[in-house]
């Protein structure tokens, strides 16, 4: 790697090194991957925009784990950890030995020269509850390895494939968008929202027979109901009081905190999702006390024989300083079958679909600044860097891309495809596929439900139990309310269609998501539940609220099975 190829790469990134770290860079054993590594390691919280003018080789060193050498005249050796900086001596004009000091025991403190008492450490201030606890997806630890540094090379088949496909698009609203934002769409599309899910509700043995509002006649004791969530609010004693609404009216029904089952079914419920919901009438008409709530749930799914493997991606945001060219540059190596070890480049080998749900490119202008934060400042070069990336893609491997929030495609869901006008140059590419957000996909009859996650965001905010770490745990929770952005009117813009395309019609066996940059799986009830990370180090925006992305981290699902590969 030649000296402006790795100062480049040190640019790019806002990066600047010092002659003796570059020298460190450069004599390093294989410079390629310690340079990204060390981007990495820049780019996290631990170092400021400052700390990146001139990066000096005792931070290489710091960085890298390893201890300075004391300069002769040093009194003692200065040891640096990771998660210190080097701490300014005071000058003294004479030396003083210090007497030894005690490691004061667990749990007691000592006292200072003025007599006050301070605890002998943070850690004493600490209560266990205050120590987070990281949250680990078992499912993922087993499925896990890491790419191997076994690349192999050879002229890869640039021809075009011979393979058939049986790729249908099952559901794809590009051209469906008929709304004019006037009131009366707003009102056709709760309407198609609420009976779609009715009809989905009314297959179920309780809701058979169930009763609209106003048809609710004095002779009933127990009712059956099909209802939209309007308002939830909590009594003075801790109960759960949920308005609800149907074409014909108004009902408030409580839940009692004394059921601790159907409470906690309670306090999952969002506003403006509809459910069946089981209750006892009381005196006063326009009030009844809950004792079973219906989700319109999903039936489980058979297992179906694949003989290929899937590959999922979300969230690569090409054009970020932040996005990590080496590793993907890697990924698309081993998919090629030109990187990993023998077993891992037989997965590459039966691979016959790739999914991208969702911002391929960072965008512009999607948040304020973003502009200092780019190394691709204008849309369609972003989209133009993406198309030589996936134009190296081996020919018989379809890709299929769905936008994200941060995609030249409109910010309401549902999204319409990529437009052609910003991404001319991945259009141009045999073996892409664009579709919306959400979208239904066949690809040799496995069904898969592509949805970006921005209703991620309003779920956590809505639903106390609910984490981004654990997205797997959210949609599974959609999967069962049949519905991908239930809360309208929130952070996720929802366009006002005249039919609600964001309903789960069709059950999928493969349910796959992005957006929060944090990987996550497991299978419920038949269904891959896959969010797929990123290939972006953590933001700003994700240091503030804590957000630890899980980069460079690709699933499969090979043969059936679930894998988990990493190239960091």
């Amino acid at each position: 790697m030649s000296t402006n190829k790795i100062l480049l790469k040190f640019a790019k990134k806002g990066i600047n090194l010092s002659p003796e770290a570059y020298d460190k860079v450069v004599n390093a054993e294989n410079p390629l991957d310690f340079a990204s590594t060390l981007i990495v390691k820049l780019k996290s919280d631990k170092f400021t925009s400052k700390d990146l003018v001139s990066v000096s080789g005792e931070t290489v060193d710091e960085i890298t784990g390893k201890i300075t050498a004391p300069k002769s005249n040093d009194p003692e050796p200065s040891v640096k950890s990771e998660n210190q900086k080097p701490v300014e001596k005071t000058p003294h004009k004479k030396e003083v030995k210090k007497p030894v000091e005690k490691t004061p025991q667990a749990g007691k403190k000592e006292t200072s020269k003025a007599g006050e008492i301070k605890p002998s450490s943070i850690d004493t201030l600490k209560k266990d509850s205050d120590k987070p606890k990281k949250y680990v997806n078992e499912e993922i630890i087993k499925a896990s390895q890491t790419i191997k540094d076994t690349k192999i090379k050879f002229k890869r088949n640039e021809q075009k494939t011979n393979v058939k496909y049986d790729f249908k698009i099952i559901q794809d609203t590009s051209k469906k968008s008929y709304t004019s934002g006037e009131l009366e769409n707003l009102v056709a599309y709760f309407k198609s929202r609420y009976e779609k899910l009715a009809n989905i509700l009314s297959k179920r043995p309780d809701l058979r027979n169930f009763t609209k509002i106003n048809d609710i006649d004095d002779s009933q004791d127990s009712l059956s109901l099909i209802l939209m969530v309007r308002e939830i609010r909590t009594s003075k004693n801790g109960h759960k009081i949920i308005e609800f609404e149907d074409d014909t009216g108004n009902i408030s029904i409580l839940f009692s905190n004394k059921n601790e089952e159907l409470f906690a079914e309670a306090d999952k419920l969002v506003r403006d999702e509809v459910v069946g919901v089981i209750a006892n009438k009381s005196d006063d008409a326009g009030f009844a006390f809950g004792q079973q709530i219906i989700k319109p749930g999903v039936l489980r799914v058979p297992d179906k024989e694949m003989d290929f493997g899937i590959v999922f991606l979300s969230d690569v945001h090409i054009g970020s300083l932040t996005f990590l060219e080496d590793a993907f540059q890697r990924f698309i190596d081993w998919i090629n079958c030109e990187y990993g070890d023998e077993d891992q480049r037989k997965v590459a080998e039966d691979v016959k679909y790739l999914i991208i749900g969702g911002d391929i490119v960072d965008g512009i202008g999607v948040y304020p600044n973003q502009d200092k934060e780019l190394s691709i400042k204008d849309i369609t070069e972003q989209y133009n860097e993406a198309a030589r990336f996936l134009g190296n893609i081996r020919s018989d491997i379809k890709i299929i891309i769905a936008p994200g929030n941060h995609d030249a495609s409109r910010v309401a869901e549902p999204q319409p495809a990529v437009p052609e006008e910003y991404a001319k140059a991945l259009y141009e590419l045999d073996n892409v596929e664009f579709i919306s957000n959400p979208g239904v996909v066949s690809l040799d009859g496995i069904n898969v439900l592509i949805y970006h996650g921005r209703s991620f965001d309003d779920l956590v905010m809505a639903v106390k139990d609910f984490e981004y770490e654990k997205s797997d745990e959210i949609m599974e929770e959609l999967l069962q309310k049949r519905h991908l952005a239930p809360i309208y009117g929130e952070r996720t813009p929802l366009a006002s269609e005249l039919e609600d395309y964001l309903v789960i019609d069709q059950v999928p066996d493969i349910f796959h998501t992005g957006h929060i940059h944090i990987n996550s799986y497991r299978k419920f009830k038949g269904i891959h539940l896959i969010n797929s990370g990123t290939f972006q180090t953590q933001t700003e925006f994700q240091k503030i609220y804590n957000i630890n992305p899980t980069p460079a981290e690709v699933p499969i699902i090979h043969k059936g099975k679930y894998k988990h590969f990493k190239f960091l």
